[in-house]
């Protein structure tokens, strides 16, 4: 044992001779001795206060170089905190060991080494991780889920009566992979802009003047299109409008300088820890106030159970996107719409709906227990928009229990008991309804029509365009209707309504207020076959609307003649050239091919072009 053979020879000190049988040897121990005592131990540098001047030099530039690139807040809060302070502790010790020369013999004289050179940071690091593992024992939910059920207050509402019926201008009838393919699409366009630029894929919707829209910014096509443009900074955003799928590039007089899609100091995320260096924050959300100025929403971040748990906003950073001017506001001004961001508000619902009872009935009893469903969708309401999401029992998969509305800029949040489908039913029923089309429905929208809380959604053929709409009943949902236009779509949904016994027959059409009519001689008449149902499109004298029936909706559309008298009912809040009409009377038939009459047009109330 702890000797090697040299191919038949035996160096000095060996058993000597040749030997046909075994091959001299040579113990391993002694060799290993006899060169380790000739190797020479290596010196340290310098003297002690040298070395520790080295170490600190070294440890302090490596700290700064890993702030710089990954940006860790220095935040007893924050993870990244940890993880920052171990590797800044684990460099000193590696500069001490080298800058010392590895004194020591054997595993034991290295360990007493370096446990003498790295004595501080050692019960550093200790004290870091009995921080870590006190506070993550203060946060854990087990022991802490009243806590946690309390960080988001939720009122009972009224759906009928809290719940306005919108107008159709502020129905966003466009989800956010529309719109990006339409913002795609509007850039393609601009031969000055395409070949630089993108845009991103992160689309805010917000409230813009009474309206919907999805707003973003641009950024750089690569590095070498940064380096060429980054003096003038990012010249355009875009706006899309999410009721008439108008897409509007919005040029700037200056360009915006500070954005997720800079580099160096004028990145967002760096500028943001460098002048906030405590804080932690949640993804910043692109913005535009009522003038048009471009802004980034940065939400603060804090944990409200122990140390790492109950995640929550607390006011936000506003950072101008073009000069870079920013201040942290505890309450937000009220053209921001967006604080707190869907996720987290449904994490929050969800710690309210299953552990108000307590942790215990969370698992075994679950009395009570309710979890939101597994989508959302955004709906404007005043001069904000609101969050919603279904609300569904634990113990159940097929139904929902009632929903949420959260106001994304205050997180005021209230929840409506309406017992009916799931949304992802929803979706098939109104896919069922068209399905030899092949369309998709999109998440759905909660619209009050009537007073009956109802599924609103677009259907999209597979280029992802819009080609019809679907309402679909939350607490009956066989009761679906289709349209070409959205005013057809309630008009047909509303009379399936009527005729389930669900409304007034007085309500069977749109208020009065929304309705309004124009009258005169047809000069133009055409028809088509669309959904499965006879559309025709009817055109007045001295008027260059077309109006919209289906023959289902009323059969007189069927034996109309150019040269007839009418008078239409139609849709006030609708715009565009082709305008959905409810009914048509005819007050004049053309008599065999007689000439039509001469166009008197009394009482024309025509929509605006």
């Amino acid at each position: 044992m702890g000797f090697i053979h040299f191919g038949g020879f035996t160096p000095p000190g060996g058993n000597g001779g040749f030997s046909p049988d075994q091959g001299p040897t040579v113990d391993f121990n002694q060799y290993r001795q006899a060169h380790a005592a000739k190797r020479k131990p290596r010196k340290p540098v310098g003297n002690a206060f040298t070395r520790t001047l080295i170490n600190i030099l070294v440890t302090l530039a490596f700290a700064a170089i890993y702030f710089y690139l990954e940006l860790p807040a220095l935040n007893l809060h924050s993870e990244d905190f940890y993880v920052f302070i171990f590797l800044v502790c684990a460099a000193y010790c590696i500069c001490a060991v080298l800058t010392s020369g590895f004194q020591g013999e054997g595993v034991k004289g290295y360990f007493g080494f370096v446990k003498k050179q790295c004595r501080i940071p050692f019960f550093a690091v200790l004290l870091l991780i009995a921080t870590v593992l006190v506070g993550a024992l203060s946060s854990w939910v087990v022991i802490r889920a009243g806590a946690y059920s309390k960080l988001l207050k939720v009122q009972t509402g009224d759906f009928a009566s809290e719940v306005e019926e919108i107008s159709y201008d502020q129905i966003p009838m466009l989800d956010e992979d529309s719109a990006k393919r339409l913002g795609s699409r509007k850039l393609g366009e601009l031969s000055d802009m395409v070949s630089q630029f993108e845009v991103m894929d992160d689309y805010t919707q917000i409230n813009y003047n009474g309206r919907p829209v999805r707003v973003t910014s641009l950024r750089y096509g690569d590095i070498i299109k940064w380096f060429t443009n980054r003096s003038q900074g990012l010249p355009a955003y875009l706006i899309i409008d999410m009721t008439t799928q108008n897409v509007q590039v919005v040029r700037l007089k200056e360009g915006m300088k500070y954005t997720t899609a800079e580099h160096f100091n004028r990145n967002l995320y760096r500028y943001l820890r460098f002048h906030y260096p405590t804080y932690l924050f949640d993804e910043p959300n692109f913005e535009i106030d009522d003038d048009g100025t471009p802004w980034w929403i940065c939400s603060r971040v804090v944990k409200r159970v122990g140390l790492f748990g109950g995640t929550d906003n607390s006011g936000a950073v506003l950072v101008n996107a073009v000069t870079g001017e920013s201040k942290y506001y505890e309450k937000v001004p009220e053209w921001v719409d967006r604080v707190y961001n869907a996720d987290l508000i449904m994490q929050q619902y969800d710690y309210y709906g299953q552990y108000h009872n307590g942790f215990l009935n969370s698992v075994f009893g679950q009395k009570g227990v309710k979890v939101t469903t597994e989508g959302y969708n955004y709906l404007v309401g005043g001069d904000d928009v609101y969050m919603y999401t279904g609300v569904t029992s634990v113990t159940s998969d097929q139904s929902n229990v009632g929903f949420i509305l959260s106001n994304q800029r205050t997180k005021e949040t209230k929840f409506y008991s309406v017992a009916g489908a799931k949304e992802l039913s929803a979706m098939e029923s109104a896919q069922g309804q068209v399905q030899q089309m092949k369309y998709t429905a999109t998440f759905p929208l909660l619209l009050n029509i009537a007073g009956q809380p109802t599924y609103f959604m677009s259907l999209k053929d597979a280029a992802g365009l819009v080609k019809m709409y679907a309402m679909v009943n939350v607490s009956q949902y066989q009761i679906v209707a289709t349209g070409q236009t959205v005013a057809d779509c309630e008009s047909n949904y509303r009379v399936m309504l009527n005729n389930n016994n669900l409304i007034d027959p007085s309500q069977a059409q749109p208020a009065e207020s929304a309705r309004g009519s124009v009258s005169g001689p047809v000069t133009e008449l055409r028809s088509a076959v669309m959904g499965g149902n006879s559309q025709y499109f009817i055109r007045l004298a001295g008027d260059e609307h077309y109006y919209q029936i289906s023959a289902s909706d009323d059969a007189d559309a069927v034996i109309l003649n150019v040269g007839d008298d009418v008078e239409i009912t139609y849709d006030t809040q609708a715009s565009g050239t082709i305008v959905a009409a409810y009914g048509v009377t005819l007050t004049g038939f053309k008599a065999g091919t007689a000439a039509a009459p001469s166009g008197q047009t009394a009482g024309t109330t025509a929509p605006a072009a």
